[in-house]
C-alpha cells in the first residue's frame, strides 16, 4: 500500500496547486465594466397585446450575453459585468454623465435615433458605444460618429432584404401604402431606394393617415372589414401590398382586408428583421432556448441586439487580452474580428461607417421564411454588402482612418 503513498500526496498538491493558482487568477481578474441603456418613450401601444413591451426587454438578452461573456472570461482573468438602465429621455443624459464618472465607457444604447446620437456625442469620444436599437441610415452616414458603432441593422439593409426576396419572386409591382409619421416616411423612402435598386416598380402609392383617437375597440375588427378594402380599392395593378408603418397604426389590419387577393409585406405580413422567436437554423434552437430558460419568454429584434453588442465587447476582449475602448474599437474594425450569432454567416463590421453586417430574416410572425442575402444577388467582395448602404454610397468621414 505505500507504493500508493507518494502518488496520493503529489495528486492532492497537485489539485492544492490548481485551486490556489484558480483563486490567484481570480484574484487579480480584470474587470470589464458595461452598460446597457433602454430610453423608453410614452407613445401609442402597439396594436396587438401579444406585441405589447416586456419589462425587461433589451435587458433578458444582455443578461444572456454576459453569460456568455464570462463561461470565456473567467479562464481568461477577465470578469464582465453589466448594469442595465431603464431612463425617460430626460434623465439620458444624466445617465450618460453617472456611467462615465464612474468609470463605465462601455456603453450599449435601445434608443431611437436622436436620442442615440445625444447619448454618444454625450459619452465623449474615449468611450465605446454600440447602437443596439436606432435603424436611422444618417446616424452611419452623414451623421456617423467614431465613437458609435451599430449592431442594429439600418432601414436601408431591412428594405433590401425584403426587396431582394420579391425579386426573387418575381413580385415586381409594388403597391405602397405608408403612414403618416416621419418615421413612416423614412422607411416609405428606404423602400423607394430599394426598389429602384433591384429593379421593381412601385405602381402606385397611399398615405394612411393617423387621425388619433382608439386604434382597438369592441367593433374594431367590424370597421376594419369595412374600411380596408374602401381604402384599398381601385389601385393600380400590383403584384404585393408594401405596408410603411413604422407607427404600427395600420399595417397589421393590411393581411385578409385588402380589396384585391395580394399578400403584405412590409410592416406586416412578411417582414423583414434582425431576429425572430421561430428562428431555428444554424444552431439557434438551443440558443432560443437558454434565453428562454433565463427570461420564460420569447426573444425579441431589441433582446438579440443587446446580446449582439455585448459579445462583440466579449470577442474582442477575449481575442485582445485589453478591456479599454480604444483596443475593443480597434479590433472590432479589423480584419480579425468575426463574430458567430447563428445566422449561418460569421459577422463582422464595415470600417467605413461601423455598421456591422449581418444576414436580414424574413418572417411571417410564426416561421422564417427566407434569409436574406438572396441566392443570385452578387457581390464584388461580400454578399453580405448587398443589404445597405456600400462603401462606393457612403457619406461618412468619421471613419476614414480605417482601411
Amino acid at each position: 500500500m505505500r507504493i500508493f503513498g507518494p502518488c496520493k500526496l503529489t495528486i492532492l498538491a497537485c489539485f492544492a496547486l490548481s485551486f490556489c493558482a484558480g483563486l490567484a487568477v481570480e484574484a487579480r481578474a480584470v474587470e470589464v465594466k458595461a452598460a446597457v441603456i433602454r430610453v423608453d418613450n410614452k407613445g401609442l401601444l402597439p396594436i396587438s397585446r401579444l406585441d405589447l413591451p416586456p419589462d425587461d426587454l433589451g435587458f433578458a438578452g444582455a443578461v444572456l450575453a454576459t453569460e456568455d461573456n464570462q463561461t470565456t472570461g473567467k479562464f481568461l482573468g477577465f470578469d464582465f459585468q453589466t448594469e442595465t438602465l431603464a431612463v425617460t429621455a430626460e434623465a439620458a443624459p444624466g445617465a450618460i454623465a453617472d456611467l462615465r464618472a464612474r468609470g463605465v465607457a462601455l456603453i450599449v444604447l435601445l434608443a431611437n435615433g436622436e436620442e442615440t446620437l445625444a447619448m454618444a456625442d454625450a459619452a465623449g469620444p474615449d468611450a465605446l458605444v454600440l447602437n443596439a436599437r436606432a435603424r436611422d441610415d444618417r446616424l452611419r452616414e452623414e451623421d456617423c460618429r467614431a465613437n458609435l458603432l451599430h449592431v442594429a441593422p439600418t432601414r436601408s439593409m431591412l428594405t433590401d432584404g425584403l426587396m431582394q426576396f420579391l425579386m426573387w419572386k418575381k413580385w415586381t409591382r409594388l403597391f405602397l401604402i405608408h403612414g403618416s409619421h416621419p418615421e413612416d416616411a423614412l422607411l416609405a423612402e428606404a423602400y423607394r431606394h430599394s426598389a429602384r435598386k433591384f429593379g421593381a416598380k412601385i405602381v402606385e402609392e397611399r398615405e394612411f393617415t393617423d387621425r388619433g383617437g382608439a386604434r382597438v375597440s369592441d367593433s374594431g375588427h367590424v370597421l376594419v372589414q369595412r374600411q380596408i378594402p374602401v381604402f384599398t380599392q381601385g389601385a393600380e395593378d400590383h403584384d404585393v401590398v408594401l405596408a410603411a408603418d413604422e407607427s404600427d397604426v395600420f399595417a397589421p389590419y393590411l393581411p385578409y382586408h385588402t380589396w384585391d387577393a395580394r399578400p403584405v409585406v412590409g410592416s406586416a405580413g412578411l417582414r423583414p428583421v434582425s431576429w425572430h422567436a421561430a428562428m431555428e437554423s444554424w444552431g439557434a434552437t438551443q440558443f432560443q432556448g437558454r434565453f428562454e430558460r433565463i427570461s420564460g419568454r420569447p426573444m425579441r429584434e431589441e433582446d438579440y441586439q443587446a446580446w449582439l453588442a455585448l459579445r462583440v465587447i466579449g470577442e474582442a476582449v477575449s481575442r485582445t487580452g485589453k478591456a479599454d475602448p480604444a483596443s475593443l474599437r480597434a479590433y472590432a474594425l479589423s480584419d480579425a474580428f468575426e463574430l458567430a450569432a447563428f445566422k449561418g454567416q460569421k459577422l463582422t463590421f464595415r470600417t467605413w461607417n461601423g455598421q456591422m453586417r449581418q444576414p436580414i430574416l424574413l418572417s411571417d410572425r410564426t416561421l422564417t421564411v427566407s434569409v436574406s442575402p438572396q441566392e443570385g444577388f452578387l457581390h464584388q467582395s461580400n454578399l453580405l454588402d448587398t443589404l445597405g448602404r456600400d462603401r462606393p454610397e457612403t457619406a461618412c468621414t468619421a471613419f476614414g482612418d480605417i482601411q
